[in-house]
């Protein structure tokens, strides 16, 4: 395969799996969320009214660190998929985030930082710009000048 075929591919795969976390974190907050509503009206003169809001409050910080999680990984993917010019830092980052999903994010993390990190990815996105010599390079120092 080609450089830009991986390329895209990590950019695929990036962003499905931070779809399908996206779909699954949104429908457990709603479902969540729905039963702290139930709980907060259903025993309102019990104190059921303090526990319902108390749920839909960790709902909500639960769901603003998945968006942490989530986000640099389908945008990450969309910047690969794009190429645009920081799309491999992205893709890195991307790739790091979802290793910690296991099985299926950190087989898109480790496709994807074998790519970002290997020799294809680098000439991909850095041209090179590694091994490139300088117009001017310093020159070495003589051999007895530190005796």
């Amino acid at each position: 395969m080609t450089a830009k075929e991986h390329n895209r591919l990590a950019g695929i795969f990036l962003m499905v799996h931070g779809g399908f976390q996206a779909a699954v974190m949104i429908f457990m907050c709603v479902f969540y969320a729905i039963v702290g509503s139930a709980v907060a009206l259903g025993n309102a003169d019990e104190g059921g009214a303090f526990i319902g809001l108390a749920f839909i409050a960790v709902v909500v910080i639960i769901a603003v660190v998945s968006v942490i999680f989530i986000l640099p990984q389908v945008l990450g993917g969309y910047m690969l998929l794009k190429e645009k010019q920081n799309a491999r830092t992205w893709g890195i980052v991307g790739s790091i985030l979802s290793c910690l999903s296991f099985p299926l994010g950190t087989a898109v993390g480790v496709y994807g930082l074998w790519f970002l990190f290997g020799e294809q990815g680098r000439q991909f996105y850095l041209g090179g710009t590694e091994h490139r010599s300088f117009p001017n390079p310093p020159q070495p120092p003589e051999p007895n000048s530190w005796q």
